[in-house]
């Protein structure tokens, strides 16, 4: 919205640092980041009213996560509600990629919500049923990709971009749509499954929004793609300020999650955020770096995947508990050991990610 105020630049004048997307980036992590601030404390106390007992503890988890028992969750709209805030005051409104990663952000948003809402007033540690929620998951990661397609450039569209080798370009044609699919379903799913402990998923998030927000920069503008080699994809440098308002909502955000924790995003945050992150990677061309860089998110949903088929074969387990970071409380890690480990992990994976932008 604030990018209109170039109108009244004449070239030389503060108006004229509205057509800088750093500059714009910068005020929407600002913008943020003081919104968490502000609406955070307030929220929570809102939530703790409404919800009561809080989000209920299962019955089989970690001992350590009974004392845990009343705080409430939900504090995803926080982290939405900022990054939304700042992305519409800050960024171009005539940019159809920053439409497109608010629509699935919002829209997996309220499936957390519907989720959340159902586990609160029911008391219970089942929501709404799986089946539901990956439906409707499918329908708006189709949208989404249907959505990019749309405004990739003709030698871009359905093509799959390979890091490293990147020369190389895959036809996906009509199976492009069902492969943006699993990447926006699968880094949603991957996120939720991740968010377990105090802390553990935000920074994660965060670090992996940083990164993508580096790549869509990069790939948008046409003398960084011609010295690193990657292909470019007009308008999706707007979406570092969409990146920048999620790291400055996710800090307001962890300021009160943090250990011990006076909100849970829920799935609410958890469902948008990986969202986000599946439809910018789509929107930019780089679905497999997401693998890479968020290479945590997909630890985590593989320990559950590999623990469900085991049991189910051979009726015994692979892990003491999944997710995987359930398995290391069983073993004894404290709980900030594995966040901090957790962390550090994650921001070797993000400079692996960005690595693949230069290396061939």
């Amino acid at each position: 919205m604030l990018y209109w105020l170039t109108a009244l630049s004449d070239g030389g004048d503060f108006f004229n640092l509205f057509r800088y997307i750093t500059f714009r980036a910068g005020g929407a992590f600002m913008t943020a980041l003081i919104f968490g601030f502000i609406f955070g404390k307030p929220l929570i106390n809102v939530l703790r009213r409404k919800q009561g007992k809080g989000q209920p503890i299962r019955d089989d988890g970690p001992e350590g996560h009974f004392a845990k028992a009343g705080t409430p969750t939900m504090g995803g709209l926080l982290i939405v509600g900022a990054l939304t805030f700042s992305t519409l005051l800050w960024a171009r409104l005539d940019n159809p990629f920053v439409w497109m990663v608010l629509f699935v952000t919002l829209s997996f948003a309220a499936i957390g919500f519907a989720d959340d809402y159902a586990k609160v007033s029911k008391q219970t540690t089942s929501g709404v049923s799986s089946r539901v929620r990956i439906l409707l998951g499918i329908l708006i990661a189709a949208i989404a990709g249907y959505w990019a397609a749309a405004y990739h450039p003709d030698d871009l569209t359905n093509q799959l971009a390979l890091p490293i080798f990147k020369d190389t370009l895959i036809n996906l044609g009509i199976l492009f749509i069902p492969f943006a699919i699993i990447v926006i379903v699968g880094a949603a799913n991957a996120v939720n499954l991740t968010d377990g402990l105090d802390g553990l998923a935000i920074m994660p998030v965060m670090i992996a929004a940083g990164t993508f927000g580096v790549i869509a920069y990069a790939v948008g503008r046409t003398d960084f793609t011609e010295y690193l080699d990657v292909h470019y994809v007009p308008q999706t440098g707007e979406l570092l300020i969409f990146t920048m308002g999620l790291i400055g909502g996710g800090l307001g955000f962890l300021w009160y999650n943090a250990p011990p924790a006076a909100v849970f995003m829920g799935d609410t945050g958890s469902l948008a955020l990986g969202g986000a992150l599946g439809a910018i990677a789509v929107a930019t061309k780089h679905e497999l770096v997401l693998a890479i860089v968020g290479g945590l998110f997909v630890a985590e949903a593989l320990s559950v995947i590999i623990q469900v088929l085991y049991f189910k074969s051979t009726g015994k387990r692979v892990f003491l508990m999944a997710p995987i970071h359930h398995h290391f409380e069983k073993k004894g890690w404290a709980e900030p050991q594995i966040v901090i480990r957790f962390w550090i992990i994650s921001l070797i994976l993000a400079m692996i990610g960005l690595a693949t932008l230069k290396v061939r």
